[in-house]
């Protein structure tokens, strides 16, 4: 990344005086864990009890929803393609019924159900898009694999990736964010997910979108409430996750890890500030890195190598367009930060 020693002077000089989220009125007490932006006014996020919130101006309005006949769905993980167009993911057992996803291309007037599963043990994480036809969603393992979902006609229909594709889960391994921060997607068939709960957090790689796939293990703990939350990469090569512990989210300890590899290796970087649960992760102009959690907010202008502080509020998830920053929690908490660095 560039212009370190310039980030540097300007973390140490002024930062503290952006850490002013904007608390963002929508009218809803449902518990959020997606947000996806197609630019900085477009902006999708799900949540808890079938609920929908959509804005087209930036924040100026916002529209609040129930999808129909979605009211037990909780929607973990959502894509934004414009301001008409996005995709919302339902975690959940799909023995209730609960693992769904829907697609509207009217600005949320109206919604198409693409797929449900009743399958025993599927549980829906993360959907993703590498462009308008490439797609794919994953859930937690089935029979000791992840259960993978491709699309190559805009979600219409679903293929699952053959099981002898997929390198074995280890023991209680599973996907803990739950809310698409632990997929990522990148270039036009680059796809990576991180995962929790075995003896390290590990994350699992593809280069020809999902078809195969390869392990490595990172540097970061895992356990029963232990391990990787959030990822994002910035370049085929670069890339960054961040995790720690659901059960105990100001712990403090090791939750960042960065490879320059592709995922192939991971190493330590310092912890974050505030200490504790990293739970999504982007990019800012400048190279700078947001990260968000329960336990706070922290921003790092040298790869992760050190953080700053900008508060305490608690997020669950982030996603920004441009330096524009939408992040979303508990109870109708979304909020929007605009990042200005000269």
């Amino acid at each position: 990344m560039k212009n370190i020693i310039r980030s540097l002077f300007f973390l140490c000089s002024t930062v503290p005086a952006l850490a002013q989220w904007q608390p963002q009125s929508v009218n809803t007490t449902a518990s959020f864990r997606s947000v996806s932006v197609a630019s900085p006014n477009v902006v999708w996020i799900g949540g808890t009890k079938g609920t929908f919130v959509h804005t087209a101006d930036g924040g100026k309005t916002w529209q609040t929803g129930t999808i129909p006949d979605a009211q037990d769905c909780d929607f973990r993980d959502v894509k934004a393609v414009d301001d008409q167009t996005a995709y919302f993911m339902s975690a959940g057992l799909a023995e209730k019924g609960q693992a769904r996803i829907y697609k509207t291309t009217n600005g949320g007037q109206s919604w198409t159900l693409l797929y449900q599963t009743q399958q025993p043990g599927v549980f829906l994480d993360g959907i993703d898009f590498w462009d308008k036809q490439h797609g794919i969603v994953f859930g937690d393992p089935v029979n000791g694999k992840w259960f993978i979902l491709t699309t190559d006609d805009g979600g219409q229909t679903w293929q699952p990736v053959p099981p002898d594709q997929l390198p074995p889960m280890q023991p209680n391994e599973a996907a803990f964010a739950a809310s698409g921060t632990s997929l990522v997607v990148q270039g036009k068939q680059n796809v990576w997910i991180a995962s929790g709960g075995a003896t390290n957090g590990r994350v699992f790689r593809s280069s020809d979108r999902g078809r195969t796939w390869a392990v490595a293990a990172t540097p970061l703990p895992a356990g029963e409430a232990t391990g990787l939350f959030g990822m994002q990469f910035f370049s085929d090569k670069n890339g960054m996750a961040v995790g720690g512990n659901y059960k105990q989210e100001n712990l403090p300890g090791a939750n960042a890890t960065i490879t320059r590899d592709g995922g192939q290796t991971w190493q330590l970087v310092a912890a974050t500030n505030p200490p504790g649960l990293k739970e999504a992760i982007a990019i800012l102009p400048g190279d700078y890195l947001l990260a968000v959690g329960p336990s706070g907010t922290s921003l790092s202008a040298d790869q992760g190598q050190t953080w700053n502080k900008l508060d305490f509020e608690g997020f669950h998830s982030l996603a920004c367009a441009k330096g524009t920053c939408y992040a979303v929690g508990a109870k109708g908490k979304v909020s929007k930060q605009v990042f200005k660095f000269k």
